[in-house]
C-alpha cells in the first residue's frame, strides 16, 4: 500500500513538473490570455470589468519599459532572476522593524503573476523560485519584460500596459510620454489604491523620482 501511494505521488510530481515545463515553453511565444490573479480578482470583485489587451513589445513605449525597470528592478538586465543584494538589504531592514521594497525582481513578479497566486507562504515562495529559474533559463530578458508589462495589475480591473495607457491617459501604450510612463510605474506597489491620473502628491513625488532614475539608467539594454 505504501509503495502504491509512493508511486502515485512520484507520478503526480512528474506530471506537474512536465506540465509546468510545457506551460513555460508555450508562453515563451504565445501571449498569456489570463492570469490566476485576474481570476481571483474577478471572484473577489465580480462587479469589476477585466481590461486586458495584449500587445507585442514593439507596441509598448520604450519609456514605459524603462520606467518599470527604474522603479521596480534596476538590476533586471544583469541578474539571473534574483537580486541577492536587495534580498540581504530587505532582511536587514526587517530585523530593524523597517519595511523595504525592491527584494522581488521583475522576473519573480512575472513568475508569480503568470503561474501562481498572490498569497504569502513559504510553499508559494518556493514555487516562485522554481518558476523564476525556469523563465530565466528558457525565456529572454526581453520576453520576461514583455510578459510582465502585459500581465501586471495596473489599476482596478486594469491589466497590462495597453489597458493602463488607455484607462489612465486615453492613448495606446506606444504613445506614452516619460511622465505618463512614470505615473503608471508609480502605482505598481499598490495599483488598487493608487491612481496614475490624476496623481496624488505621493504619486507625483514618485513619478518625479522615477523620471530621474530613468535619466540615470539611460537606454535599456536587454538580451
Amino acid at each position: 500500500m505504501i509503495k502504491r501511494i509512493f508511486r502515485f505521488l512520484l507520478k503526480l510530481v512528474g506530471f506537474l513538473f512536465l506540465f509546468s515545463l510545457f506551460m513555460v515553453i508555450i508562453y515563451k511565444w504565445v501571449p498569456v490570455p489570463f492570469t490566476p490573479l485576474m481570476a481571483i480578482r474577478y471572484l473577489e470583485h465580480p462587479e469589476e470589468d477585466i481590461w486586458h489587451d495584449w500587445v507585442p513589445m514593439e507596441e509598448i513605449s520604450d519609456k514605459l519599459q524603462l520606467a518599470v525597470v527604474a522603479s521596480e528592478d534596476q538590476n533586471f538586465p544583469n541578474h539571473n532572476g534574483f537580486d541577492f543584494k536587495a534580498i540581504e538589504k530587505a532582511i536587514e531592514n526587517n530585523k530593524k522593524g523597517n519595511r523595504v521594497r525592491g527584494a522581488s525582481t521583475i522576473s519573480q513578479q512575472t513568475a508569480k503573476n503568470v503561474f501562481l497566486w498572490p498569497q504569502r507562504s513559504w510553499f508559494r515562495k518556493g514555487l516562485e523560485v522554481y518558476f523564476t529559474f525556469l523563465i530565466e533559463l528558457l525565456w529572454s530578458k526581453e520576453r520576461i519584460l514583455e510578459v510582465y508589462l502585459n500581465s501586471i495589475e495596473m489599476g482596478k480591473g486594469i491589466y497590462g500596459a495597453q489597458a493602463a495607457a488607455q484607462a489612465w491617459f486615453g492613448k495606446p501604450a506606444g504613445n506614452l510620454s516619460a511622465y505618463e510612463a512614470a505615473a503608471i510605474a508609480a502605482v505598481l506597489p499598490n495599483p488598487r489604491e493608487y491612481r496614475a491620473n490624476p496623481a496624488s502628491n505621493y504619486i507625483q513625488q514618485r513619478k518625479t523620482w522615477i523620471v530621474r532614475q530613468m535619466g540615470n539608467l539611460g537606454k535599456l539594454k536587454l538580451d
